[in-house]
């Protein structure tokens, strides 16, 4: 780990570029931002942060919720304004701050966010090439040559996407890795037009939403750019091991100042957590509960989309896990048991009730005391245009029924007192659910349930995109919702760290059906990645012994 004068500077012990895999991890600095700063109101989001970003190399940007990191980025996308005395270099060159709006464009910059800033309803040539068809001249656009260039884009890249297909047909992986290749494209339109090398492709949050296969499709990508000399990249992320995994070198910034740049390889995970939060993490695997408790969830002869007959229990003050890979079905249970989606098949007993999973609805699921965190925060599991406190007050609103409607000063209290208790930050009940970090919303949502004491809790992907953090808080929400209230918890993920951390025991799918369960000291990242991936050895040897 580098020492302070190190982390002072922005510079690693070993020297930039000592790690980097790309093609001239060396010589003129891609980017350099000096004693950058900025402000809004009183509140301090960046102050005096420094970042250099070398040619061939990738490198990340890791903080908690609120660090400075969107701030950051934001100043070099032009839509927010830095306060006076911040300095900015691209390839060598003083560029003036603040950047006018799309100017980022003539640096040699390109953004790939979140939301990929694909059009849906067009096809995949249309989004590919939207600028450019914009952009020429005549009444007559030449499909049959658009679709060929397009073919020989995407072979460049070693990606299989078909240009006549529409996004919204596309699974998320190739969602990504087409706003990728888009974004890699204008990066070398640029560069053709300045007649000049380099570039930039900021990758902020890409695989929040891929699963694994997705995400190691994601990395070959960008190791491919980075060798061809394309551009740099600057990858964003929650995940260390994802950092750890594509990155050179890595910027960790805490309350919007500069804690250090150091050299990924030779950085422990448990020093980027110091950097991170300022503390050393104490272990986040929760206790284990006894096997004595009374069943309070069972689920019998599940089905629906890939599921055939699943059956699982869950007992009183218990966390269950349940994961696979992407398309054996984990993902649906939650779902399915909620009311949210349709199953064929399926019963589920609680509370000496039985109830007929077909005919299960949301509305009937919150009056038996059930609870779903889904895994899109946004589109799923709340309203983001309306305020914190009215997103946290939605399951409690018949509460607040008056003569002449709901009874807003005694709603706003409570806001307040249950903001407080979940350290949901900012504590502002007025604060639209949208203005909040990831972290922070995940943590509003929780506490719009938790506070209802719900006797089951569904789970999917609970601490995706949120920081180390907040990650950490979750964990203790649901470990006193369990532990301490003997609430039932099945958490569907395909992070298996985390289902190692919380669950008292792991349900493994495969094509629909339960292959294995995990307990007790078996109960680790390195076992439950076994035996999901033993699904796919076991299915390979049959396929080679019938051929």
């Amino acid at each position: 780990m580098t020492d302070s004068a190190d982390r002072a500077s922005g510079q690693s012990a070993m020297g930039p570029g000592a790690n980097a895999s790309g093609p001239a991890a060396s010589g003129t600095p891609v980017i350099e931002l000096r004693n950058l700063s900025k402000s809004f109101g009183g509140a301090q989001a960046l102050k005096g942060v420094d970042l250099t970003i070398l040619p061939g190399e990738v490198h990340g940007l890791l903080g908690e919720n609120g660090s400075g990191k969107s701030t950051l980025i934001k100043i070099l996308n032009g839509f927010h304004a830095p306060d006076p005395g911040g300095e900015l270099k691209v390839s060598g060159e003083d560029v003036s701050l603040p950047l006018a709006p799309g100017q980022f464009r003539d640096l040699g910059l390109s953004f790939v966010h979140q939301d990929l800033g694909l059009v849906p309803e067009l096809t995949v040539l249309e989004n590919l090439r939207v600028g450019e068809l914009i952009a020429q001249k005549g009444l007559y656009i030449s499909w049959r040559e658009e679709r060929r260039k397009a073919r020989e884009t995407f072979k460049s890249f070693n990606v299989d996407l078909d240009p006549s297909a529409l996004v919204t047909a596309l699974t998320p992986t190739e969602r990504a890795l087409l706003a990728i290749v888009r974004a890699v494209e204008d990066i070398r339109s640029e560069q053709a037009a300045r007649h000049s090398a380099g570039g930039l492709l900021i990758l902020d949050e890409p695989t929040v939403f891929l699963p694994q296969e997705g995400t190691q499709a994601l990395f070959r990508i960008v190791r491919n750019i980075v060798a061809t000399g394309d551009a740099s990249v600057l990858f964003v992320s929650h995940d260390l091991d994802e950092v750890r995994e594509v990155t050179d070198r890595v910027t960790v910034l805490r309350d919007g100042r500069l804690q250090g740049t150091v050299e990924t390889a030779s950085t422990s995970e448990a020093e980027l957590v110091q950097m991170i939060i300022g503390r050393r993490l104490e272990s986040m695997a929760l206790d284990s509960q006894p096997s004595g408790r009374e069943v309070g969830l069972a689920v019998k002869g599940l089905a629906g989309g890939v599921l055939q007959g699943v059956d699982l229990e869950v007992r009183r003050g218990e966390i269950v896990g349940i994961t696979g890979l992407m398309g054996s079905g984990f993902e649906d249970i939650p779902y399915f048991l909620f009311g949210a989606r349709v199953c064929t098949e399926g019963s589920l007993s609680t509370e000496g009730a039985t109830f007929d999973l077909k005919l299960m609805t949301p509305d009937r699921a919150v009056a038996n005391g059930f609870a779903l965190l889904p895994a899109d925060r946004q589109r799923d599991g709340s309203v983001p245009e309306l305020t914190v406190g009215e997103n946290v007050m939605l399951q409690v609103l018949p509460d607040y029924k008056g003569p002449y409607g709901l009874k807003r000063r005694p709603m706003r209290k409570r806001a307040n007192g249950v903001l407080s208790e979940f350290d949901v930050r900012p504590p502002d009940p007025a604060l639209t659910y949208e203005e909040l970090s990831g972290g922070n919303q995940q943590k509003a949502l929780l506490a719009k349930w938790l506070q209802t004491k719900p006797s089951v809790i569904f789970l999917h992907e609970p601490t995706q995109g949120v920081d180390i953090g907040a990650r950490a808080q979750i964990f203790g929400m649901l470990g006193d919702a369990a532990h301490g209230h003997g609430a039932c918890i099945l958490c569907a993920s395909s992070d298996y760290e985390q289902l190692a951390a919380i669950c008292d025991r792991v349900i493994v799918l495969a094509r629909g059906r339960v292959i294995a369960e995990i307990s007790g000291n078996e109960v680790t990242k390195d076992r439950i990645g076994e035996q999901v991936y033993n699904s796919v050895t076991l299915r390979e040897s049959t396929m080679e012994a019938a051929g």
